[in-house]
């Protein structure tokens, strides 16, 4: 919580490494991050595969110094990257496939990421995806984990809103979120269940872990949680995005969406009892049209345009934005996404001008680099 009483937000961004002439996932993690760090300190991390890295955010409470943070600190990660022969791409998955890995893989070095080959074996096998995480400062874990009650409902819309993975390993799925299916088949990703307390919230962790349906009862990976180091609610749900524009509009939205909900929870609110069948069809319907689409509206069961949908949540959140200055930064950005398009459609329109799935993959990367550049 920022001095002024404004909720703190911060950003996790995790890009793809690729090589600048087969654009295909090069494993230069280790050494990209080694060199960023310097530069950033631990604003630049590595990631679940040694083709990625992360870069974050510290917890700001206005947009515009969150747009500068991410230029700054995308601009070590790009320059580190550089010097490696690599290039980094905002794509949720691999859009050109890497050459098969050999002997361990391309697996980070870190236990939790060799217990989850170990628990989930071949389902592993193409995960090297790419997110967008945002966090909203909460101190209070109870409000936190019956703010998500509120969320679910809005998860889908997200997805919508974010979809950038349309092509995967050479192939183009017809989806505008291929990260978000991949992501589906697992049994501990996704929404988050309806949960009536924290302690009911603990329960149904550690039963999962029981099952090893999850790898730790304390570090549950559903779409929205009360972060289990930092005082935040996270949400999980959204692709990686390459303008930095647009990932400090969704960043904002995402913070009034939960500063609504916690509102709300205070009021006395229990939230929708949004039944976890339909919820499933709304992340697979955003997931497969996007943006451009119409989508499943989870709390009536309705089929809306995503604009609809957009515009019923500016509806809901506008007073909210409206106080942290940042109504018009969300209205441009969905202004943004119906003139051209999600990112699923800018990929597939530049696949169209240059020839095919690289050249989806060169647009990415020089928008990325774009996004390294000064705040504006």
């Amino acid at each position: 919580m920022s001095a002024d009483g404004v909720p703190t937000l911060g950003v996790e961004e995790e890009f793809l490494l690729v090589d600048p002439g087969t654009r295909a996932p090069s494993p230069r993690g280790d050494a990209v991050v080694a060199r960023a760090v310097a530069a950033v300190g631990p604003l630049v991390s590595g990631e679940f595969d040694r083709c990625q890295i992360e870069v974050r955010t510290p917890p700001l409470a206005d947009a515009a110094a969150l747009d500068g943070e991410l230029r700054r600190v995308r601009a070590a990660a790009d320059a580190a990257a550089r010097q490696e022969g690599v290039r980094l791409c905002a794509s949720g998955t691999a859009p050109v496939a890497g050459a098969p890995a050999d002997g361990a893989g391309s697996v980070g070095d870190h236990p939790r990421y060799r217990a989850g080959v170990a628990q989930y074996r071949a389902m592993l096998d193409d995960f090297a995806i790419s997110a967008l995480h945002v966090h909203t400062h909460c101190p209070d874990r109870e409000a936190a984990v019956l703010a998500a009650n509120h969320l679910r409902p809005w998860l889908p819309l997200l997805v919508a809103t974010a979809a950038n993975s349309p092509y995967h390993d050479g192939t183009s799925t017809g989806y505008a979120s291929w990260r978000a299916v991949v992501r589906g088949r697992f049994p501990c990703l996704g929404p988050p269940p309806y949960a009536e307390s924290a302690r009911a919230y603990d329960e149904l962790a550690e039963a999962m872990a029981r099952s090893e349906a999850v790898l730790e009862a304390g570090l549950p990976f559903w779409d929205v949680r009360p972060n289990p180091h930092h005082p935040t609610v996270e949400v999980r749900c959204m692709d990686v995005l390459p303008d930095v524009a647009d990932t400090v509009a969704l960043a904002a939205l995402v913070r009034a969406l939960v500063v609504d909900a916690l509102e709300r929870v205070r009021a006395g609110d229990p939230g929708p009892r949004v039944g976890a069948e339909l919820l499933r069809a709304a992340y697979w319907r955003a997931a497969r049209d996007g943006w451009e689409g119409a989508g499943v509206d989870a709390l009536d069961g309705r089929v809306r345009s995503s604009a609809a949908q957009g515009a019923r949540l500016l509806d809901r959140v506008g007073p909210v934005l409206g106080r942290y200055g940042d109504l018009e930064r969300v209205r441009a950005l969905f202004r943004r996404l119906d003139a051209r398009g999600s990112g699923a459609e800018r990929q597939r329109a530049a696949a169209a001008r240059h020839g095919g799935v690289a050249g989806a993959v060169d647009d990415l990367v020089a928008r990325t680099a774009d996004g390294a550049r000064e705040a504006r």
